[in-house]
């Protein structure tokens, strides 16, 4: 218990609520969330109903992610109080916490019913739209907040997540370099990385490379930043730059699958097989991966040992029977052995599926060609 806590014995103490209440929201912002506790509980042991004390539970629930518990509070608050601010911004955040997003939007327009200007709030909604894939409210919700403020940073990079997310890669492009040119000598290493992951979808690779090396100079382990690099140089076909990046994220996670695999692609894509066939091994002793698998097929399609690749493949077939890569793969090893009339009854088994491949349709036009 906390020593400076007054003393309140029966219900007809009440005038040294409001003391409780200050202090026990000040323990809170210090952190101290078992004395707050303590004192939110004895507020409602001399008056069952009080709101400071109702929103002060649920905030110290909130803070030790009893989500349920939290919304009872501000539930039994909002019954009383519908309109209380404070009970309405932790029952959406709780909402939102759980992934309840349908639920936080619909707390949150309530707030706005009384307060329908407040940027903040609208933030917050226009954001759990977007969550819910409603591309349209949640875009009117941002602008609206640039019409209040044209400069709104949550609001323009919301705008930016939401293209993005709704693969407008060119439109998120727009608002996030608004950002950065807002924000030139404190750009956000988020916004940086974006950026740089817009280029990667558009394949302007060299565009993107210098925003990742400007959030590597501002964070020189940043992960997204050393693996979006890493992939800009491989998309510039620059393998051995690639693999300077790879190998520094490897150096902190050594049994991460993706990076071993991409690494691995690098060696193989260099014609170094050995160490191709190395990396796919330790991928694939960290545990199943498609991409390692397929990979390690490759490699053994291109040194020639068929048999081994065809087993492969045909096991990734059975696991994933409708990627057409996988198909492609074993008609090529099929046919560089000389199995011709195998490699086309591999691609026939695809095209019975009635799935539409290219890939598939032009090797199966460059083996049946004369």
């Amino acid at each position: 218990m906390h020593p400076d806590l007054p003393e309140l014995e029966k219900p007809e103490d009440f005038p040294g609520l409001p003391e409780l209440s200050k202090q026990g929201y000040q323990l809170l912002k210090e952190g101290s969330v078992e004395e707050a506790e303590a004192c939110f509980k004895r507020m409602l042991d001399a008056d069952h109903e009080n709101h400071y004390a109702l929103v002060g539970m649920g905030d110290v629930a909130r803070k030790k992610g009893r989500f349920y518990d939290a919304a009872g509070y501000y539930g039994r608050c909002l019954a009383r109080s519908p309109e209380n601010h404070y009970a309405l911004f932790g029952l959406a955040d709780c909402y939102k916490a759980q992934n309840q997003f349908r639920r936080a939007i619909e707390v949150w327009e309530q707030y706005l019913k009384h307060d329908p200007a407040n940027i903040p709030v609208l933030t917050r909604v226009a954001d759990l739209y977007r969550k819910t894939r409603d591309f349209k409210k949640s875009k009117a919700l941002y602008e609206k907040v640039l019409d209040m403020d044209k400069d709104n940073a949550y609001a323009i990079i919301g705008l930016g997540h939401l293209h993005y997310d709704f693969k407008d890669y060119r439109g998120a492009l727009r608002y996030w370099e608004t950002i950065d040119s807002l924000n030139q000598e404190q750009a956000d290493i988020r916004v940086l990385t974006s950026i740089g992951n817009c280029h990667r979808k558009l394949k302007s690779f060299e565009k993107g490379a210098p925003y990742f090396e400007k959030a590597l100079e501002r964070e020189a382990g940043n992960f997204y930043a050393l693996f979006g690099l890493a992939d800009c140089f491989r998309g510039m076909g620059n393998q051995e730059k690639s693999l300077e990046y790879w190998n520094r994220i490897l150096d902190r996670e050594p049994d991460n699958k993706v990076i071993l695999t991409r690494i691995a692609d690098a060696y193989r894509n260099l014609g170094r097989y050995g160490e191709a066939r190395q990396f796919y091994e330790r991928a694939l002793a960290v545990g199943q991966d498609a991409f390692a698998a397929f990979g390690l097929a490759e490699v053994e399609r291109l040194e020639k040992h068929f048999e081994e690749a065809e087993k492969r493949l045909v096991e990734l077939i059975q696991r994933d029977p409708k990627n057409f890569r996988f198909y492609v793969e074993l008609a090529e090893c099929k046919a560089e052995r000389g199995d011709r009339q195998g490699a086309l009854e591999t691609l026939d088994r695809f095209k019975r599926l009635g799935i539409p491949s290219p890939m598939v349709n032009s090797l199966y036009e460059r083996l049946t060609t004369p």
